[in-house]
């Protein structure tokens, strides 16, 4: 059965084409949800709502995490608030980033 921690994983494979990182230490994954039927829904943000990247990310998530074993349906949401921030990155997305 597939977990929150095999989710991540799979989301730290997906990576911004404009800040070089993947997706979840830079913050931008809200909400991971997995249903009784294992169905996964993401709860997700961009690093600004005028962002072009939503539609490839949300194939690229769609694609990868469909792959996984268990995984029945994927469904990606979008939400600005609240808004992104540098503070929602991981301790070492910031350090690699020269943000601390």
């Amino acid at each position: 059965m597939v977990t929150e921690a095999d989710i991540v994983e799979g989301l730290r494979e997906i990576y911004d084409p404009e800040l070089h990182y993947n997706i979840y230490d830079l913050g931008l994954i809200y909400d991971i949800r997995i249903d009784e039927d294992r169905a996964v829904k993401i709860m997700m943000t961009l690093t600004t709502p005028m962002c072009p990247i939503g539609p490839m990310i949300t194939e690229q998530i769609q694609e990868l995490l469909s792959l996984m074993p268990g995984v029945t349906d994927v469904d990606v949401e979008f939400t600005f608030d609240p808004p992104w921030n540098p503070e929602k990155m991981t301790d070492e997305a910031r350090a690699d980033l020269g943000l601390d």
